[in-house]
């Protein structure tokens, strides 16, 4: 017989043989269902948990981008961190300086966030918008599934207004309808209307920066042609995305894009303050995408490995039992001449079998469980919405089972055919070995540990949501109804818009239940950000120290009764009225320019000092091109803080200004009601509808469900990771109570022998309870003693990382032994009423 044949029926041997193994591990284990069942279910968690966690972190982090050549696409940002904590956008001067010194990138696109009123497709709505130039949708490298985009031939200002709607957009308020193309669109904002037509719909694609309806041209936004935004070197509003010239890493790119920066500071020192710390940098648009999204799931990913360390710590625990339980069996086998890889094999074949079961039923469950999870991700990224389950769970699942199998195939001790190192073939009683019992227990420890670290994290994450939670705004949240009601300024002179809104107001005043209602640009925590991070100013007699640049102060347009209608104190002075802001004195002499500023502004600005009848006046240089006046203005009250920005309150410095003077930005009414704040949204909706069929009435919601609604993201996270903790608790505490029951059944005789003795049966109790509290701290230590290294790490890696506090920590100690006490009750309670008689006949 050759070689290669001699190999070949070896092979077939060797197959055949662990069919064999495979059909015999199938009938051993039918007589113990109960176990694998337990099993089954334990790995089918945890396998089923990362499975779905690997898929997320992949299709959120490493897929791949539908954008053409993504690895040239990069993403250019501005940061200002003395002024703003987040990225800056680039103003067109800036942009322009960029696109004439900068020779690694072959072409630059633009994009513009803004607000429109959209009229001409069913209900008038709002839809946010991103205004582009010509070149972008080539720069990013994204194409059209229905038409054309928009390109160079609709730049200029004399273009036609065209929009490109986006495929979500289209796909689910249009229900993918091809007969919009071509209809006509009235886009309306704050400075103007345009009229602009359907030419494309975008690919499915990730929507950055920002989670946009429509993509418009340039020329549909009024305040993108103006003198102001095109010459204002601080009007900074547009996204920048560049695409790298062949042969030109990103390294090149950044260090070019700095070269030429660094010159534009030093030209225009009246646009860049040393305090502000101006810088660019730039990234791959992937990474960029990603980045708010790394952090959670890099956790995530770690969350879900402990829970797989636990399962199968569980599952090794029950395998050496049973193991120790069969060893009579195992050594008969070494004694009629069986090796130790045949035993290793019969192992191996029981634990495959049940691994790949486990492994199938988790991959089966990661598939809703992934769905549920790629919406808690979507709050992080945006990639999250188009993610798709692929054949990378299906290997995720069979190399964890895998990897689970080998482990519980070698975790068990093996007899031998010397009776020195196996069992008695003539006892029937189980006896555990030293190191079978160290095994057991070190197996338990390591679930208390990894109980420990998730317990720990999860109650810091409730501790937090918590404190936010109970974080007292100042504003009466339950009774005051938010209602979206953009300013239409189509057809309308300034002064119509003013009217209709004070219309409106009288009308939903009138309505039963109606306390109050006032006007406002922003709606509290929902609209954060949108003035960024406020614009400087300065005070009579205000003296800035050495080095520093005037303060800033939040901006706000409000109609009298703002404050009323809120729930929120005017401390001193008094509210505006119907005559504040209007331009002339009945004698004709121009009326004088009055505010309200917030509490901390008042006692920041003017120590020790009344601040009413004191004057202020705006000095940041954007003031140039907005509708703001920078004359004095002239404080008539100081109010108590809003902090509309932040969900947990601070110090807030703020300015306000009367209705009557404007902007009129936004649009946005408030009612404070006695009744159920929702059943006023039809009747309200159909006043502003009675008097303009075009006015978008939108997102009407109490400011408690604002609150609540931006809080999601923090209540996903400890929903989340409370879950893992929850699990990992559960199968912890069960491994517990089975090595301890393990462990009396094992005792039995022992326990025997000490109650015949004399001892009691509450010490026998006292007894077992005390080891599983010593198995629990030796856990809950050695998980302190991992989570404090795996904080440093983190701390290291990400730079908001935070080391949990005492309460949550003590908590989770104290939850942890009392859970292991509660689980050692049984066995103990076993302990206790051991038959004496029964167990000394045991032998």
């Amino acid at each position: 017989m050759s070689e290669s044949q001699t190999k070949d029926s070896r092979s077939r041997e060797a197959v055949l043989t662990f069919v064999k193994d495979l059909r015999f591990a199938v009938r051993s284990l039918a007589r113990s269902k109960g176990l694998a069942a337990t099993v089954v279910l334990t790995l089918a968690l945890g396998i089923g948990a990362n499975a779905a966690i690997f898929s997320l972190v992949r299709g959120v982090l490493l897929r791949p981008l539908v954008n053409s050549d993504e690895e040239r696409l990069i993403y250019i940002h501005q940061s200002a961190p003395g002024i703003s904590p987040g990225e800056v956008p680039f103003s067109v001067p800036e942009i322009q300086d960029l696109r004439a010194g900068v020779k690694t990138l072959s072409s630059f696109g633009e994009f513009s966030t803004v607000g429109f009123t959209m009229i001409g497709l069913g209900e008038p709505r709002e839809v946010r918008a991103g205004v582009v130039d010509g070149s972008y949708f080539e720069v990013v490298g994204l194409h059209p599934v229905l038409g054309r985009l928009i390109g160079p031939q609709d730049d200029g200002p004399k273009a036609d207004g065209v929009v490109v709607l986006t495929y979500r957009f289209w796909s689910t308020t249009f229900k993918s309808d091809p007969s919009v193309m071509g209809k006509t669109l009235r886009l309306g904002s704050g400075f103007g209307d345009r009229s602009a037509a359907i030419i494309g719909v975008l690919e499915p694609s990730i929507p950055y920066p920002a989670d946009t309806e429509i993509i418009a041209n340039i020329v549909t936004s009024p305040h993108h042609l103006s003198a102001t935004m095109q010459n204002g070197r601080v009007h900074r509003m547009t996204e920048l995305f560049g695409r790298l010239a062949p042969g030109v890493t990103l390294d090149q790119a950044r260090a070019e894009l700095r070269t030429v920066y660094g010159p534009m500071l030093k030209d225009h020192p009246d646009a860049y303050s040393p305090q502000a710390h101006f810088q660019i940098d730039a990234k791959l648009l992937r990474e960029q995408i990603t980045s708010g999204a790394r952090t959670v799931l890099l956790v995530l990913l770690a969350a879900s490995g402990l829970v797989f360390i636990i399962a199968c710590s569980n599952v090794a625990n029950l395998i050496l039992a049973r193991t120790v339980r069969r060893e009579g069996e195992l050594a008969i086998r070494a004694a009629l001449g069986a090796g130790a890889g045949a035993l290793r094999r019969i192992l191996l074949a029981e634990s495959l079998i049940l691994c790949v079961v486990g492994a199938t039923l988790g991959v089966i469950s990661a598939r809703p469980l992934l769905a549920v999870l790629a919406r808690y991700a979507s709050r992080f990224s945006v990639r999250a919405l188009d993610l798709t389950v692929d054949a990378s769970m299906l290997w995720v699942g069979a190399a964890l089972a895998v990897v689970a199998a080998v482990l519980l195939a070698f975790v068990p001790r093996l007899p031998s055919a010397d009776a020195s190192h196996g069992l008695g073939l003539s006892s029937g009683s189980v006896r555990i070995t030293g190191s079978t019992n160290r095994r057991l227990r070190i197996f338990a420890v390591t679930q208390i540990a990894a109980s420990f670290i998730l317990l720990a994290g999860a109650s810091m994450l409730l501790k937090t949501l918590l404190s936010i939670q109970a974080a007292q705004t100042g504003l009466d949240t339950r009774h005051v109804l938010a209602i979206n009601v953009p300013a239409i300024s189509y057809g309308k002179t300034p002064r119509q818009v003013i009217d209709f809104y004070k219309e409106s107001m009288r009308r939903i005043e009138a309505l039963p239940g109606v306390n109050k209602s006032a006007f406002g640009i922003v709606v509290p925590w929902r609209d954060a950000g949108s003035f960024g991070p406020g614009f400087q100013f300065s005070a009579d007699g205000y003296v800035r120290g050495p080095g520093e640049e005037d303060p800033r102060a939040q901006f706000r347009t409000i109609s009298p009764g703002f404050f009323a209608a809120l729930g929120v104190p005017i401390i001193a002075g008094r509210d505006f009225n119907q005559l504040d802001g209007q331009g002339k004195e009945p004698d004709g002499r121009s009326k004088e320019l009055v505010v309200i500023v917030s509490q901390t502004l008042a006692q920041r600005i003017f120590p020790n000092q009344d601040a009413v009848n004191r004057h202020i006046y705006w000095t940041d240089p954007v003031m140039k091109f907005v509708p703001i006046s920078i004359a004095p203005h002239r404080i008539i009250g100081v109010t108590a803080d809003i902090d509309d920005e932040h969900v947990v309150p601070g110090p807030s410095l703020t300015v306000y200004n009367p209705f009557e003077e404007g902007p009129v930005f936004g649009g946005r009414l408030f009612i404070h009601t006695s009744a159920n704040p929702y059943s006023l949204v039809t009747p309200v909706t159909r006043i502003i509808r009675d008097m303009s069929v075009d006015q978008p009435v939108e997102r009407a919601a109490t400011l408690e469900d604002v609150r609540a609604e931006v809080l999601t993201p923090d209540r996903l996270n400890t929903v989340v990771f409370g879950i893992f903790a929850a699990v990992a608790l559960a199968i912890a505490l069960v491994g517990v109570a089975g090595v301890l029951a393990f462990s009396v059944s094992a005792r039995t005789r022992e326990f025997g022998v000490r109650l015949a003795i004399g001892a009691q049966p509450r010490q026998l109790l006292a007894s077992v309870i005390a080891e599983g509290a010593v198995m629990a701290t030796a856990g809950v230590v050695a998980g302190a003693a991992c989570g404090y290294v795996l904080v440093r790490l983190a701390r290291s890696a990400f730079e908001n990382m935070q080391t949990p506090s005492a309460l949550p920590v003590v908590g989770s100690v104290f939850i942890l032994l009392a859970a292991a006490v509660v689980a050692s009750v049984l066995p103990a309670a076993r302990a206790a009423r051991v038959d004496v008689t029964e167990a000394l006949r045991s032998e």
